[in-house]
């Protein structure tokens, strides 16, 4: 390199250097909403950023909980432990002027945030939460000059008695065994109400595989249906039957041995969906929440509608939504009600009872 080339270079790099750190005029404070949470509770925590300064602040908002958190925006330990983050951690472009949160002079805005959903809790102990982070562009000048920078709040202390024991060692990450059950962006409040869910629609598909086999595979002859399969199946057929009769086979081996996943981060309006072709892992939604634990449209009769979608279980479709649909498609199309994933949930829920 020439000598002068390398003194443009030196001086560049010593200018940049040379830049001030931007100083700390935004404060940050964490307070829980309360101190003990029992194992069915969310763990909310409320965040506030105050500008203490005479001039707007600008912060990135990837770096606040304003919107959501979608980064590791806190430091959380239990016992003194630290604990595993589950967020999403993603890959972002270079930020513009859009992606900043104006704050101005003694303006603050907070938060609400849900933990359990983002940090492994669901062990008892003690909690030590500290929202800490730092950026590169975590704040802009006025002109939108990305600065660096750094935020942390003061600690906070929680009590939580968990679904796991107190030093119990929490589940590993990791696709869940044969018969077992995992969560992936479910506060500890969701995890006890799926759980829940489970067992109810592990009851209806046992219930209905119990009720068919009596009939199409038992001692008794299929013309022994009552008005529960006619219902929601239509006219006594052999081959319809056995169809049946092997889906909530299926439905009830996919509650009892195989390695269910529920997702909790879907926002939108519906009950529940899954891709057939990758089981066993369902996404619920609004709706879902929503809806009683068991009955009509409830949770339960949403598992055993949305595990009837899996390719390796019933591969159902959606012909019809809705009891008035079903019934319908029951009385004139059998073949195809033999196929549809409510008729399946109806039948399973049973409600109201019909033998």
């Amino acid at each position: 390199m020439h000598r002068h080339a390398f003194r443009s270079a030196l001086s560049a790099l010593l200018a940049l250097t040379a830049l001030p750190a931007p100083a700390q005029d935004v404060s940050v404070t964490i307070a829980p909403v309360r101190d003990k949470f029992a194992r069915s509770d969310e763990v909310l925590v409320r965040v506030t950023l105050l500008n203490t300064s005479a001039t707007p602040q600008f912060l990135l908002k990837w770096h606040t909980p304003v919107g959501g958190v979608e980064a590791p925006l806190f430091e959380v330990q239990r016992d003194g432990q630290k604990v595993a983050y589950l967020g999403i951690k993603a890959k972002r472009p270079a930020p513009d002027p859009g992606d900043y949160l104006r704050l101005e002079p003694g303006a603050s805005v907070s938060s609400t945030v849900e933990l359990s959903a983002l940090y492994e809790m669901s062990v008892t102990g003690a909690y030590q939460l500290r929202y800490r982070t730092a950026a590169s562009g975590l704040f802009a000048t006025a002109g939108m000059r990305p600065m660096p920078g750094a935020l942390a709040s003061n600690q906070a202390s929680i009590w939580i008695d968990g679904r796991l024991p107190r030093g119990a060692r929490p589940p590993a990450k990791q696709a869940a065994s044969a018969g077992e059950l995992e969560f992936s962006k479910c506060s500890n409040a969701q995890q006890e109400q799926l759980a829940a869910a489970v067992d109810a629609g592990r009851t209806m598909a046992v219930d209905a595989q119990a009720y068919l086999a009596a009939g199409a595979g038992g001692a008794h002859s299929v013309a022994q249906y009552g008005a529960r399969y006619g219902t929601w199946f239509g006219a006594l057929d052999a081959g319809r039957s056995a169809t049946v009769n092997a889906n909530f086979t299926a439905i009830r081996e996919a509650f009892e041995t195989k390695p269910l996943k529920i997702d909790c981060g879907c926002n939108a309006d519906y009950f529940a969906y899954v891709y057939p072709a990758q089981p066993y892992t369902i996404y619920v939604c609004k709706a879902f929440w929503t809806a009683p634990p068991t009955g009509t449209d409830s949770r339960g009769g949403t598992l055993v509608h949305e595990l009837s979608h899996f390719d390796v279980v019933a591969a159902t479709d959606d012909h019809v939504y809705g009891q008035q649909g079903a019934a319908e498609l029951a009385r004139t199309d059998p073949a195809r009600a033999v196929r549809n994933a409510d008729s399946h949930e109806y039948f399973g829920e049973n409600s109201p009872p019909q033998q």
